[in-house]
Order: structure tokens, then sequence, then C-alpha cells
């Protein structure tokens, strides 16, 4: 399994935030630009605190597992798989949802003195700041998945999960 690159996460989280963007200036043009809603934070703030007790229950775990603990319960190496490839597929939709909020956020800076839009400005950071603590606790998923061996092998061929 391939490990998630930030690189990856940024490209799509900036090129999201500029095609928001120009996407809000040109809509704002025509008519009226559709509200951030107020769910869109929420939502990524769920999945963050999911993704990130899946990664401290998985971490505690394989602890007990590797220190023998009688009565450790083991992880199933399918289960920690389908884990990662969770936690990766919500850390790319939080960016490019991330990256959707911060541009309409961005334009939405030169209207702070119209209450509807300063509103919708701090909606648009809340929802930029979840995307981001999805993006960190999927990433920290992915690395208490990983393999021992893999932190030896730094040839960048990707993280499986553990056993």
């Amino acid at each position: 399994m391939r490990e998630l690159r930030i690189r990856v996460l940024a490209g799509v989280f900036i090129v999201a935030g500029i095609l928001s963007w120009a996407g809000a200036r040109l809509w704002n043009s025509v008519g009226t630009l559709p509200s951030v809603p107020l769910a869109a934070p929420i939502v990524l703030a769920v999945i963050a605190v999911i993704l990130l007790a899946t990664a401290l229950s998985l971490r505690a775990r394989l602890k007990a597992q590797r220190e023998r603990r009688p009565g450790a319960k083991g992880v199933d190496p399918l289960m920690a798989a389908r884990a990662v490839v969770f936690g990766q597929a919500s850390a790319l939709v939080a960016a490019l949802v991330a990256g959707m909020y911060g541009g309409t956020g961005v334009f939405l800076l030169e209207y702070l003195d119209i209450p509807a839009r300063r509103d919708q400005a701090v909606y648009a950071a809340f929802s930029v700041a979840a995307g981001i603590a999805v993006i960190a606790s999927a990433l920290f998923l992915e690395r208490v998945c990983r393999l021992p061996e893999d932190d030896d092998n730094h040839t960048g061929t990707g993280a499986a999960p553990a056993a």
C-alpha cells in the first residue's frame, strides 16, 4: 500500500482553493454566492475524531500485542488495511473540501463588513481547520499502521498495514 504524500494533499488543497476562489468571484458577479453550510466543519471534525480514535485504539492494541501482554487483543491485518484506506480517502477528500472552502473564504474576506458574509467566512475558516485536522489524523493513523520493517525502508515504496 502506498504512503500518502503531503505534497499531493497540498497540491489538491491549492488547486481546489484557486479554482474555488475564481469560481466564487465569477458566481458573485453573476448572482448570489451559495452559502458555506454550518454542517461542513462539524462533519469534518467528526471524521477527524473518528480517525484519531481509530488510530489511538490501534496503537494501544499493537503496543499490547508487541509487548505480549496476557489477554491482549490482536489487530486483524485486513482491518488495519481498511482503516488506512479510509484514512487516505478521508485525507484526500478533506484536502479538496478544505481547499474549496479556503478559496471561498479568501474571496469572502473582501466582504467582512456584511454580517452574513462574515459568518460565511468564519464557517469557511472552521471548515479549513477541520479539514487540516482530518488530514493530520489520517497521517497519524497511517503512521500507526506501519509495519516495523517499513521504518527501516526509506525508499518511498509505501507503508503496509500492521499485522
